[in-house]
């Protein structure tokens, strides 16, 4: 028997998951520590949309290139992709921690979104690996609920850490973590040179963005860090040393697989990866940067879609021209794997209602902060998990249609329960059983999607397939927030319009007229109201998409 633990298939599947959880934490960990990372490099909190790359960086890495990924993982396997996205996750936690201006943060979370993004379809490509079709439910769930345990994890982190420290000891904790999952799944196996090299380079980027103290101020070890022109710490010759030791890694990496390159970019399509992340990337960019609240995308973002539609004709394009298609002609073909794709987008146009609009429910309902609207919008979260295995272990006694459309159904019922909240409903428990039992439906429907997806294509497609259901989940998403965010202005200012002005409701005290107040208050609550019942439409929708497109009974077979 080997000695190293890594060795066992088993062991590796579970510190994938822990990896997948940790990054699906560092994505809900942002939404309490922003404010203070703004104010770290330099933002005040009246710039807000400054601070929106923070946010889209992120999406933008998680997004665009996990098709990439995805196939990258199916050529070279699985491990070495889980190592090398945990080593680009830590790399950017490491920039974001040490990060003294926004776009040091910005390149940051775009690199941990490339990492945390392609932890997911090795790590479910790897569950296919390990379990034959009718029996990889279960553990499809497990991850699916490893992951959103992460989610619940997330702000309950953020918090903890930044009622005793600095936000940047998150993403400090996150390098730590990364790391030790890296070796662990990496295994016993002696490091090559490009390792050493490669954390030296890595020592000398923390060194030269923290510039501590000690060191710094310095009459002789100062030296290094003293500026060659401006301010900048990059401009140092400790800066000048990481820049030359990265470029020696890089040679050192080239030069061990100079053997294996040719043979992985013979089988991966460059150009159409490309082509397809620039379209990812406009979509991304477009609403992304928006605020929900308040508008439907960013100003620019007609012209990105413009660019994200004639990127996605390219590839279109490209993909019927090239023999090496990144998306192997036929892949989609089998109806379950075109309809993953479709439930899923569906699926992340209602999970997102509840993922921004229950939060602003309780805002706008019952006042309190970001914190307080984040620990309602746990009630919802904490039962995802819950579905997620169950749904996982339904699989193997039921068609994935029929689990995913019940799980869909019954979030669909409690979004329409949800339209009709008054504004006192949560101060009740009904609220917050209407909030697990949605938690719980679309929890229900992760693995039976996966599953039907990962059973209807071929074994050396599935790190490719399981990137494209996460993709269409998150563009689901992004686009979702932007229809649903039209609905919910229409209704408002459909309302609004014919609230009386506080001159005539208060003609004695119009700068501080309850009615007026409380007259706007109602029209926002109708506008959360409208985006609930648009979700519950999409989650239906998708319920029946379900049970038509995905199998009404058993599993799917190659």
């Amino acid at each position: 028997m080997s000695a190293d633990p890594a060795s066992s298939p088993r062991t590796r599947l579970t510190l994938a998951s822990i990896a997948v959880a940790l990054a699906a934490a560092d994505t809900y960990v942002v939404v309490l520590a922003l404010p203070d990372m703004m104010s770290g490099v330099g933002l005040s909190a009246d710039e807000l949309q400054r601070a929106a790359p923070i946010i889209s960086g992120f999406l933008l890495g998680y997004i665009a290139v996990l098709p990439l990924i995805g196939r990258i993982a199916d050529v070279v396997g699985r491990t070495p992709v889980l190592v090398g996205a945990l080593a680009l996750f830590a790399v950017g936690s490491l920039i974001t921690a040490g990060a003294y201006d926004l776009p040091l943060v910005v390149t940051g979370r775009f690199l941990q979104g490339v990492g945390g993004g392609g932890l997911i379809p090795a790590t479910l490509a790897l569950v296919a690996d390990l379990w034959p079709a009718d029996r990889r439910g279960l553990p499809l769930g497990v991850v699916g609920a490893v992951q959103e345990l992460g989610s619940v994890l997330g702000p309950l982190l953020g918090a903890a850490v930044l009622a005793i420290a600095d936000w940047r000891y998150i993403f400090w904790l996150n390098l730590a973590v990364a790391v030790v999952l890296a070796l662990l799944l990496r295994g016993l196996k002696r490091p090559p040179v490009s390792a050493a090299v490669g954390v030296l380079a890595c020592v000398l980027l923390g060194l030269t963005l923290t510039a501590p103290e000690r060191l710094a101020t310095g009459v002789t070890l100062g030296l290094p860090f003293v500026p060659f022109t401006g301010t900048s710490r990059l401009l140092t010759p400790i800066g000048v040393a990481t820049l030359v030791l990265a470029l020696v890694w890089l040679g050192l990496v080239l030069w061990r697989t100079r053997g294996q390159l040719p043979r992985l970019l013979a089988q991966i399509d460059l150009l159409g990866a490309l082509l397809l992340a620039l379209a990812l990337a406009g979509v991304v960019l477009a609403f992304a940067t928006a605020d929900p609240e308040r508008e439907l995308m960013s100003p620019a973002g007609p012209w990105l879609l413009v660019a994200a539609a004639v990127f996605g004709i390219a590839f279109a394009v490209w993909q019927r021209r090239t023999a090496r298609a990144i998306v192997p002609h036929g892949l989609l073909g089998a109806r379950p794997a075109w309809g993953s794709l479709l439930v899923s987008f569906l699926v992340g146009c209602a999970l997102i209602a509840a993922l921004v609009d229950v939060p602003v429910f309780a805002r706008t309902t019952q006042g309190g902060g970001q914190l307080a609207a984040a620990l309602v919008l746990l009630r919802f979260l904490i039962a995802l998990p819950v579905g997620a295995v169950v749904g996982g272990w339904l699989t193997r006694r039921y068609g994935l249609g029929l689990i995913t459309g019940a799980g869909l159904a019954l979030s669909g019922a409690m979004f329409l329960v949800m339209a009709f909240w008054s504004r006192t409903a949560l101060d009740h428990w009904p609220a917050t059983v209407v909030l697990l039992l949605c938690g719980f439906g679309f929890g229900l429907a992760l693995s039976p999607v996966n599953t039907a997806m990962l059973g209807a294509t071929p074994a050396d497609s599935h790190g490719l397939v399981s990137a494209l259901v996460v993709v269409a989940r998150m563009v689901g998403m992004l686009v979702g927030v932007s229809a649903l965010t039209a609905i919910g202005l229409r209704r408002y200012f459909a309302i609004a319009e014919d609230v009386r002005s506080p001159n005539e409701l208060c003609p004695s005290s119009p700068g501080n007229c309850r009615p007026y107040i409380d007259a706007l208050r109602d029209a926002a609550i109708s506008q959360v109201h409208a985006i609930f019942a648009g979700a519950a439409v999409c989650a239906l929708a998708a319920a029946v998409l379900a049970v038509l497109l995905l199998g009404r009974r058993g599993v799917v077979h190659t």
